[in-house]
């Protein structure tokens, strides 16, 4: 039973990282990582079930990403 809890614990703070990692994403990312992305208030809540569950992946994109653009300027 304590093996079931602590499963359950650990998606449960996978998910709460990846709620976490998708406001700051959403709010401060996404027009950096994609241009095209401004003022697009509407489409960016669908994005929130994604990024939670593959928030790892867009951690890394984004701030390879961001180390591109540094290394341009």
């Amino acid at each position: 039973m304590q093996t079931a809890e602590f499963l359950i614990d650990i998606g449960r703070y996978y998910l709460y990282a990846g709620g976490a990692v998708a406001v700051l994403f959403l709010v401060i990312g996404i027009e950096r990582v994609e241009p095209s992305a401004q003022e697009s208030y509407a489409f960016r809540p669908l994005l929130i079930p994604g990024i939670c569950l593959i928030w790892p992946l867009v951690l890394y994109r984004w701030f390879h990403l961001e180390r591109e653009k540094e290394a341009e300027e």
